[in-house]
């Protein structure tokens, strides 16, 4: 009954319509009385019902002007919706524009009327009803693809679709529509019946006229619609969130732009100035959004980067670029390698620096490499000792920098290809080469400029001057190999080729394709001619060359091409297939060659030759191995070369930076299982005379393995809530995992490297801990050692007869009867002390039961000589020979004496010469130095207390190890084992009580004079594993340094040159010089156990230091004017741009060194619980300070840029980290918290000014620099947070925040812009 009467209600409308129509009635009048009987029957206007019946009502039997004057009197009096009126008429109008031009022209004459006051029509009451209607008329959910959850959604989709039609129809009006791809229009441009009564009724010719004008009048209105404020913006939501459909709508601009004859008559817009509104940057970013940006970028013009070389430079653009510094001068520590890529990280914080600096990629290129050159420059002549040495360096310069740079402008490369892939139908656009490459020329070219950064050191002389010289002779049209610079010396040159580290770095990106032989030509990079090659050439000498036509390793070959790297490829292949298949001499020699300078200084191809080492440590199996006896037996002359020639920290540390530890691990793995297991009856002769056993070759394996974790620290240092633990991570479990992950990403980790080729002959199955059964029990066994007393040795067990064989061994040369050395040991051995020095008393044992048994030997030893019937030097000699035995057994002393130090039991020992070395010749000298070091730091430690006359003790498990330490020569044979023992020693006197770990400097420094610089420095550092505070203010004097805050001069102090100085140096009178606090820090945070206090100390530290920024550079008149100021900072401008880039630095001084010292643990503790925490407590001394509103401001700022910072280095820009996993969790814990708060559901402690700035840095920050991170967001939590932006008055942010949310916020964004008619 109900439709009945809607249905009689309708007929009695479309009555009154024609009643009136066909009276002339005053549309006026019609309106009112329509208005008035849909009042009455209760139907709500505008209606939708009432559009439909009146569209279809016109088109097109009554296609009469008073029938549209009443449609045009209903929309003015919005009894009916303008946009669904609209809707309807398109899809009835636009097909029938030939046949019916007037019609179409008053449809475009309606468009302009209402199609641009958006806001009047999504006010209305239905206005959600209305988009239904649109959406069921225009199809729009269907055609776009979206399932349109809100109105706002509907009404971009309804702006695009308006003009799309009106495109198509002048593409088809023109006969452009067969050109595109689709060759049709996706709207009805054509109507679907023919009418051939239906014309409007004017003559051919006018009608004609008319269609002409239509199309001017439509593509006019196009470009209406893309210049409208309020439009464009919606047209920018379109081109982020529906990019398929914003490329096929491009592309239909760019052919009427090319293509179209209406376009070019038209008087009101222009080809050029229609495509340029398709392209305009500017819309990508709201305004205040880029203001924002600014104010953090304050003071740092564009431009060149003429203050950017140097080593002290103050707070200019190359402070920018601090994190690299820190970065790159933290992977030089050797105390400890890591399991990531070097590339892989440096990548990442590369673009991470490059989106927050909103720096060109020439800047950044150019920041890159200069940081590189920092980092050879700080240490051209490194102090002696068991550290990285130049040869780190310059793997980091030359060969991983070079590659982080080939990544890099690969994945733009490789983006724009795809790019182009996806828009190949479109004839008018062409494959431009990535921008990244032309930027890497450009800052090449530019780095030549800084002189002072490129003086080679001594090392690589020889290598730059070769280069220059190469560079010369093909300048010359001389255009010679390689195998000329094998004949010839530089001094027969007939000039001067001198070259530099600006050479060598262009010779690396030639090497990797990033450059070509043009850079030769560059102004000023060679500085002569040649006009003839030098005469006294020699003959075919032995080298590279003659090797690949043929020559055989001989002796002197093989000599040279130890000592001069592979230049190729296929040069390093060719050793590495006589490695694999040729004579036990051949391979044995070709392995010599692949640990020589290949590895160390053949940067061009490193990388290869570290995969190529790898790969020969895991050799395959025959097919006739039998399952009893493992190949790898066969192979132990190889491998024992391999072994001993990558031994040294340098070589571990470059197998680490190029992220091939876990894949070392798990080749040493297996070595170590096999010949621990066997029987110490087998021995291998090689060439040189020397024999070779099988302890040899697992102690050389086992010692590499343990080098490649810090296995005497408990394995999980610290964890907090449900973020990963901080510290150490570098298990056996932990290497085999990242190894196996590899595997499950091959196609990345081939990309990455650009090892397809190796990498995918190696083994492909997954290995664990579990495959290596007697690698397992030691690791547990080592465990347990660390964990608690040693116990579960049980009478008459091999173990304990082991234990009883190994003890007659050691103290064979001890007659004391039948007195047992264990007796005062529970559960010990009955060793009777009587013994001979036969040799037979060697067990011969697998070295796998020997290291079962040395803790309980050790433990035996250590007792028997605190009760005295066992000397000090008996007990060290005995260690001595047990190591000699057994090399790696060194490691089961070291964690036995690691746990037992902690434990405290053991009574300390005099140090007095007698019973032990005593370090008084050397002791007041090493203190003397150590508190010169750290006075220089700025760090006061009153504690720090002088042995004087009282006698030197450590306690006696550091005694004895120190002592056994000392035993050792300083040969290349020692070294490997030294380098174990050398970090374990010092993190074990680190945790006594001072001064232990002077006097073991003391005693060392005895030992080898050498290493005095080294000693002194690693003594102390120990200062401030004892005391947070000394670490508090070593942090203090970071930022002081960097700062420069000492001094108001800030052009010529502080920066990178303050913060990491100029490495260690000696000075004349054999004193270590000042070392700058960065250097220090670097060096100390990784021996701080409790590193999670860095979270709050971050945040205190660089709050105070924003407030000392503001005392030190600007009044508090001037801030206060600053703050007040309505248009911007005009008064004043300098000194607040010297603020903010002073604040802008402290807040990365800070980030880099929190991600350092805690890596994605710390952060993200920081980021969920640190942060949050300080804005809720009370901050009272912000109160009571004058200017405290304008240090707030600045602050505000810090943090946010801080906080961003720290998110942006532990979990990268993009989605490429692997950490990146963890960010929607933590970042969305944070942004919930940031919206809480201005819903008011959280009360605030800190100063209003510091929190508004805060939120809109962050927001800004995050939406122009970080736009990943603002789609990883809850969609609920961005419209609160756009709301609150809102509140105040902050539209143009909440806009850019909407805007980045993706196709979730596109609606509520439209919605924001046609709200605030934006």
């Amino acid at each position: 009954m109900a439709v009945s009467l809607r249905c009689d209600m309708w007929d009695s409308v479309l009555e009154l319509t024609k009643v009136a129509q066909n009276k002339g009635s005053d549309p006026l009048l019609w309106a009112i009385q329509i208005s008035s009987n849909l009042n009455a029957a209760g139907v709500g206007l505008p209606s939708s019902e009432l559009a439909n019946l009146l569209v279809s009502h016109i088109c097109w039997d009554n296609n009469i002007p008073i029938a549209w004057k009443f449609l045009q009197k209903a929309l003015m009096l919005k009894i009916i919706p303008p946009m669904l009126v609209l809707a309807l008429l398109s899809t009835r109008v636009i097909p029938n524009r030939r046949s019916r031009p007037a019609a179409f022209r008053i449809y475009m004459e309606l468009l302009k009327r209402h199609a641009f006051t958006l806001k009047c029509h999504t006010n209305q009451p239905n206005y959600q009803m209305i988009m239904k209607s649109i959406d069921s008329v225009l199809h729009l959910s269907q055609i776009f693809g979206l399932q349109a959850t809100e109105p706002g959604t509907l009404v971009v989709e309804y702006i695009l679709s308006t003009v799309w039609q009106l495109l198509d129809a002048s593409l088809d009006d023109e006969g452009l529509l067969e050109i595109i791809p689709e060759k049709k229009s996706v709207w009805a441009s054509e109507p679907q019946d023919m009418e051939i009564d239906g014309q409007d009724c004017c003559s051919e010719k006018n009608q004609e006229r008319l269609q002409s004008m239509n199309t001017v009048m439509a593509i006019e209105l196009i470009g209406q619609f893309l210049q409208n404020k309020v439009t464009s913006r919606i047209f920018y939501l379109a081109r982020r969130n529906m990019p398929t459909h914003w490329k096929s709508f491009v592309q239909r601009i760019e052919l009427l732009v090319v293509e179209s004859s209406a376009l070019r008559n038209s008087k009101v817009t222009t080809p050029e100035a229609l495509l340029q509104l398709i392209s305009d940057p500017q819309k990508k970013i709201s305004r205040k959004c880029t203001s924002y940006l600014q104010e953090f970028h304050a003071g740092m013009p564009a431009g060149s980067l003429a203050s950017f070389a140097g080593m002290c430079h103050g707070a200019s653009r190359s402070a920018l670029w601090l994190p690299l510094d820190l970065m790159l001068e933290d992977a030089m520590d050797g105390t400890q390698v890591t399991a990531t890529s070097a590339i892989e990280t440096i990548t990442g914080l590369v673009k991470a620096l490059q989106a927050l600096n909103s720096s060109t990629w020439h800047d950044s290129f150019l920041g890159l490499w200069m940081s590189a050159l920092r980092l050879i420059q700080r240490e051209r002549d490194p102090i002696e000792g068991p550290v990285p040495r130049l040869d780190t360096r310059l793997c980091m310069l030359l060969s991983v920098t070079t590659l982080v740079v080939a990544n890099l402008v690969e994945e733009n490369e490789s983006a724009r290809t795809e790019e182009t892939e996806c828009i190949s139908g479109n004839q008018f656009k062409e494959h431009v080469p990535g921008n990244r490459r032309r930027d890497l020329v450009s800052s090449l070219q530019s780095l030549g400029d800084y002189q002072s950064l490129l003086p080679p050191p001594q090392s690589v002389i020889s290598a730059a001057n070769q280069a220059a010289a190469k560079a010369m002779m093909f300048t010359s049209g001389m255009n010679i190999g390689s195998a000329y610079f094998e004949c010839i010396s530089m001094k027969d040159m007939p000039i001067n080729c001198s070259g530099n580290l600006h050479h060598l770095i262009v010779e690396a990106c030639i090497a990797r394709n990033l450059l070509d032989t043009s850079a030769y030509f560059w102004p000023g990079y060679v500085n002569g001619h040649l006009n003839k090659l030098p005469h006294n050439i020699a003959a075919q000498v032995p080298g590279w060359s003659s090797f690949m036509k043929g020559a055989p390793l001989s002796p002197l070959m093989l000599n040279t091409l130890v000592s001069a790297p592979a230049s190729s490829l296929a040069e390093l292949e060719k050793i590495f297939e006589i490695a694999m298949e040729g004579s036990d001499d051949e391979r044995i020699a070709a392995t010599t060659i692949l640990c020589g300078a290949s590895l160390t200084r053949g940067w061009n191809i490193q990388e290869h030759t570290v995969y190529f080492i790898t790969r020969l440590l895991s050799p395959p199996a025959p097919a006739d191995c039998s399952k009893s006896d493992s190949h790898l037996i066969r192979h132990a002359p190889m491998l024992n070369v391999l072994l001993v020639g990558i031994a040294s920290v340098d070589c571990v540390q470059i197998f680490s930076l190029h992220g091939a530890v876990p894949e070392l691990a798990s080749s040493l793995m297996p070595i170590c299982e096999v010949f621990g297991s066997c029987v110490p009856n087998v021995s291998w002769t090689v060439t040189t005379g020397e024999e070779i056993s099988a302890y040899a070759v697992f102690s050389n394996a086992f010692a590499l393995l343990l080098k490649l974790w810090r296995f005497n620290h408990p394995p999980l240092e610290h964890g907090v809530g449900d973020v990963p633990p901080v510290g150490s991570r570098l298990t056996p479990e932990y290497l085999l995992l990242v190894r196996n992950s590899h595997l499950l990403s091959s196609s990345k980790v081939h990309k990455g490297h650009r090892l397809a080729a190796v990498l995918s002959s190696s083994s492909l199955s997954p290995v664990f801990l579990e495959s290596f059964p007697k690698l397992k029990v030691w690791y547990r066994q080592h465990l347990a050692c660390i964990a608690s007393t040693l116990s579960g040795l049980v009478h008459g067990t091999p173990v304990h007869q082991i234990v009883n064989d190994l003890l007659n061994m050691m103290f064979r040369k001890i007659n004391r009867g039948s007195q047992s050395l264990t007796s005062v040991a529970s559960g010990s051995s009955t060793f009777s002390g009587a013994g001979s020095e036969d040799t037979s008393l060697r067990p011969k044992l697998p070295a796998w039961d020997i290291l079962e048994a040395v803790p309980f030997v050790v433990d035996a030893a250590l007792t028997a000589c605190a009760h005295g019937r066992l000397s000090p030097r008996e007990l060290c000699t005995g260690l001595k020979d047990l190591v000699d035995f057994l090399p790696a057994s060194l490691a089961t002393i070291i964690s036995y004496f690691s746990a037992e130090v902690t434990r405290g039991v053991w009574k300390p020992v005099f140090m007095n010469g007698t019973d032990w070395p005593s370090p008084a010749t050397n002791l007041p000298n090493v203190e003397e130095q150590i508190k010169k070091i750290l006075a220089a730091t700025g760090v006061d430690v009153p504690s720090l207390i002088s042995v004087g006359s009282s006698p030197a003790t450590l306690p006696l498990p550091l005694a004895a190890f120190v002592s056994l330490t000392i035993t050792y020569k300083l040969d290349k044979a020692s070294q490997r084992f030294l380098n174990l023992a050398g970090p374990a020693l010092e993190s074990l006197a680190a945790g006594c009580p001072w001064p232990c770990m002077p006097i073991v400097a003391s005693l060392w420094t005895q030992k080898a004079k050498r290493w005095s610089d080294f000693l002194v420095f690693s003594a102390s550092r120990t200062v401030f594993l004892h005391n947070n505070d000394t670490v508090i203010q070593l942090l203090k004097s970071c930022y002081t340094a960097t700062l420069g805050l000492n001094t108001s001069a800030i052009s010529s102090n502080g920066g990178v040159g303050a913060l990491l100085g100029h490495g260690f140096k000696s000075q004349f009178d054999g004193e270590i010089s000042p070392v700058a606090p960065g250097i220090l820090y670097l060096r100390v945070y990784r021996s701080i156990r409790d590193i999670m206090f860095m979270r709050e100390e971050s945040v205190s530290i660089l709050m105070q230091s924003v407030k000392d920024i503001a005392c030190s550079g600007l009044s508090r008149e001037k801030l206060e004017r600053l703050k007040k100021a309505k248009n911007g900072p005009r008064y004043g401008q300098l000194s607040l741009a010297t603020a903010m880039t002073r604040v802008k630095l402290a807040a990365s001084l800070g980030a880099s060194l929190a991600w350092l010292s805690g890596g994605l643990g710390l952060v993200q503790s920081l980021i969920k619980e640190t942060l949050p925490s300080w804005f809720i407590t009370v901050h009272r001394s912000d109160q009571e300070e004058a200017s405290a509103g304008s240090v707030a401001m600045l602050g505000g700022y810090a943090l946010a840029y801080f906080a961003v910072l720290c998110g942006a280095f532990a979990w990268g820009v993009d989605s490429c980290s692997s950490a990146s996993k963890w960010r929607p969790k933590i970042l969305g814990y944070h942004m919930e918290f940031l919206a809480s708060a201005l819903d008011g559901k959280i009360s605030l402690g800190c100063d209003p000014a510091t929190w508004r700035a805060y939120v809109s840095g962050v927001v800004s920050l995050m939406v122009g620099c970080t736009p990943t991170w603002v789609m990883e967001v809850d969609v609920d939590v961005l419209k609160r947070l756009s709301k609150g932006l809102r509140q105040w008055n902050e539209e143009e942010l909440a806009l850019a925040l909407l805007s980045g949310g993706g196709v979730n916020t596109m609606g509520a964004a439209a919605e924001l812009i046609i709200e605030s008619d934006m």
